[in-house]
């Protein structure tokens, strides 16, 4: 089954934050949902949870507010992943971790097992076991069903406030600035999460307690959770600066008695540690005495991704994140340059890295390659300082080498979807008909239905159009859109594409499958009057 043939009843964000706060109503509602009894699952099943979360993602990513890169998403997903494993989660639960474009300080966890991490949040982290403390506790709010809680309690707040909320979005998406919709949806649901807030205390300081048993399971640093919470208290105290008060302190209230809390449920399990059997697990060998069985993990590898030497992985990550969020390519620049010119203490291989990625994406990728140079000389088989090699030597008109560094990669990884997606793109720079076949080659056994990521579709659709595939590049084109987020636009496609006399049964018959998946969610955006066009996108 393709992508784009998912179960796939979703609403766009816009609505689902108004749906999320009268979904349950029976005066107002248009779906039902059973009362919610002693079990907090009963009101969503996991299916309906991964549709409204799905939802979300897909809207947030029709308006830019995702980083779709797949170095950073591996590696997000890969940390996320190793917790997961750890967290006993209980049969059909799924995860998906994604970055959102946003500098402030801040996480989410959403329907489905939907986990949000803002990019100001990974590069406001000093190491992976803070970063996995904020997603062991966002995981932890997912496995205890805090979200169904908090769904039953929205069936308090006024449908007319719900109804405030979309109008003031849709009014919004239409006001004709780039920025109004985004900001109208993060308005809403920081509403939304402010009301769970208000009466989730209990539920806050059980996502602490389960969320360190799970760091401590996975291997991680127990402190990072306790950590991270007392470098954001200490933003809040009186002569700390001007400094805006990150979201994460407003969403996550944290006081003196709960890092007291987090640090002493940190200390328990560290003596608990010392005197527990040992078991040695991933290529850093750390120990710990957890027997949990393994978890639906989106790649094999997952678990022993993440388990780098001495954290390099994560520092270069957190200067990915950084480069990729940057909302001004020559401050970005300035940052780099001038730090590494003035601090000795700035000197470092992730800073470095960070700068190449900086040069590279400003249009200097001859310095970016003097730059990576003896940070390869150093770490020869590092992957990321591999990609930014290559990707520098495409952009620097190097294409011959670059695709050689490409060849050289996908040979020792074949099923690496990155290597695949970036050796695609560079074949595609040299417009010659066999590479567009090499790169549809590369990519065909790599799509399948966890792939999520519009742009290997919109890279896959480009192959097979100059390979000559035109009914075939149609259809990824409409995959790529509706993984975007334009469920109505990838419908226009297909349907055009019907249109078509030379179609075979086979292809007719694929593409009027894929329409009819598509229908229902172009007909509820119409309904509601919130099409592609009206949201600005």
């Amino acid at each position: 089954m393709n992508a784009i043939t998912r179960p796939l009843q979703r609403l766009p964000v816009v609505a689902l934050v108004a749906a999320l706060a009268f979904a349950a109503s029976a005066q107002e509602s248009e779906h039902r949902l059973p009362e919610l009894g002693s079990s907090a699952n009963a009101l969503l099943t996991p299916a309906e949870a991964r549709q409204i979360g799905g939802s979300m993602l897909l809207q947030m990513r029709a308006l830019n507010m995702v980083i779709d890169d797949g170095e950073l998403n591996r590696y997000v997903n890969d940390v996320g992943y190793r917790l997961v494993a750890h967290a006993g989660i209980q049969k059909g639960m799924r995860f998906t971790f994604f970055v959102v474009r946003d500098n402030g300080i801040n996480a989410f966890a959403a329907p489905g097992g939907y986990i949000g991490v803002n990019a100001g949040l990974i590069t406001a982290t000093e190491d992976e076991s803070e970063l996995a403390g904020v997603l062991a506790h966002e995981i932890a709010h997912i496995t205890q069903h805090h979200l169904e809680r908090a769904e039953e309690d929205a069936r308090k707040m006024s449908p007319l406030m719900a109804l405030a909320m979309l109008g003031a979005a849709v009014v919004a998406s239409q006001s004709g600035s780039g920025d109004a919709a985004p900001a109208a949806v993060a308005a809403g649901m920081g509403l939304m999460a402010q009301r769970q807030i208000n009466f989730t205390r209990k539920d806050e300081a059980e996502a602490d307690r389960i969320g360190i048993d799970t760091l401590a399971a996975a291997g991680f640093d127990v402190d990072g959770m306790a950590g991270f919470f007392g470098r954001m208290e200490r933003l809040m105290r009186p002569g700390a600066g001007s400094i805006q008060v990150p979201e994460f302190l407003r969403t996550h209230p944290i006081t003196s008695n709960r890092i007291s809390e987090a640090k002493a449920l940190a200390h328990v399990i560290k003596q608990r540690q010392a005197h527990a059997p040992k078991r040695a697990i991933g290529k850093d060998m750390q120990w710990h005495d957890s027997t949990a069985p393994l978890a639906w993990l989106r790649s094999p590898s997952a678990l022993d991704a993440t388990h780098d030497d001495n954290g390099v992985r994560y520092r270069l990550m957190r200067e990915r994140t950084r480069v990729l969020s940057a909302d001004n390519d020559g401050e970005l620049l300035t940052y780099y340059r001038g730090n590494l010119e003035r601090g000795k203490g700035f000197d470092t291989l992730a800073n470095h890295y960070g700068y190449a990625l900086a040069l590279t994406r400003g249009g200097k990728a001859d310095a970016a390659l003097k730059e990576l140079q003896p940070l390869l000389a150093s770490h020869p088989d590092n992957l990321d300082l591999q990609l930014a090699e290559a990707d520098a030597l495409r952009h620097s008109g190097q294409v011959a080498a670059a695709l050689g560094r490409y060849a050289g990669l996908s040979a020792r990884r074949p099923t690496d979807k990155v290597i695949a997606g970036a050796y695609a793109d560079a074949l595609l720079s040299t417009a010659k008909r066999d590479d567009a076949r090499k790169a549809a080659a590369l990519l065909r056994p790599l799509l399948d239905d966890e792939v999520e990521d519009p742009t290997l579709y919109r890279t896959f659709g480009r192959a097979l159009d100059r390979s000559g595939q035109d009914v075939r590049a149609a259809e990824a084109y409409a995959d790529a859109s509706y993984l975007s987020g334009h469920a109505s636009d990838a419908l226009d496609q297909l349907q055009r594409l019907l249109k078509r006399k030379d179609l075979d049964y086979y292809a007719r018959a694929r593409i009027q499958a894929r329409v009819e998946y598509i229908t229902p969610i172009a007909l509820e955006l119409a309904r509601r009057g919130i099409t592609a066009d009206k949201q600005g996108l």
